[in-house]
């Protein structure tokens, strides 16, 4: 079972140096945008392993070609099946492979990576958002300059986070799942 997340990162330069607070004067700085990137994180909760990227855009051809990377990494190469939790985008759709990849490719990717999606208003169960809270408050700072400063932080990251062999803690169980979350389970009339 594999979860993932993206996200957002703004890129942002400083204009000038920034100047610490002094007595009786704030600290100053002043920034230039230059854009965004797209975090991509996929983690293994019962691994506990995880792979980050950073890629310049967030379309169904850029979701097909992380989720190509994953299934063809040597972790998962001689696996059947990869199980993917996700939540409920527009990008992650079968389609995006059909778009991304010629016909043999896709149909690969097709057949061997599963779907499951987080409930609709449910996405807090999705364990791959706090990993990715978790990067962005450890690795990435308010101001990064480019795509590439961006990728290089999050490889570090990935890398000490994977040999520390850090877990998820999820106390939440699908007994609690069911009192909790009633409203979203269907009900059958006898």
């Amino acid at each position: 079972m594999i979860c993932r997340g993206e996200q957002p990162k703004p890129l942002r330069a400083d204009k000038r140096v920034p100047q610490p607070a002094r007595p009786g004067l704030p600290a100053t700085y002043e920034y230039v945008r230059r854009g965004t990137c797209t975090l991509w994180l996929f983690v293994e909760p019962l691994g506990p392993w995880r792979t980050a990227h950073a890629t310049a855009r967030r379309t169904g051809v850029d979701w097909a070609r992380q989720v190509q990377a994953l299934a063809d990494h040597p972790r998962y190469r001689q696996a059947e099946c990869l199980i993917r939790v996700c939540d409920n985008l527009n990008t992650h759709t079968y389609a995006s492979f059909y778009r991304a990849f010629p016909l043999a490719e896709a149909r690969r990717l097709a057949r061997r990576v599963q779907r499951v999606f987080t409930p609709r208003h449910g996405s807090w169960l999705h364990r791959a958002e706090p990993e990715l809270s978790v990067l962005t408050r450890q690795a990435l700072s308010p101001r990064m300059p480019t795509q590439a400063a961006v990728h290089a932080q999050v490889t570090a990251w990935v890398e000490a986070r994977n040999a520390a062999q850090k877990g998820i803690p999820w106390p939440f169980r699908t007994a609690d799942a069911r009192v909790r979350l009633k409203h979203l389970y269907p009900t059958m009339e006898i």
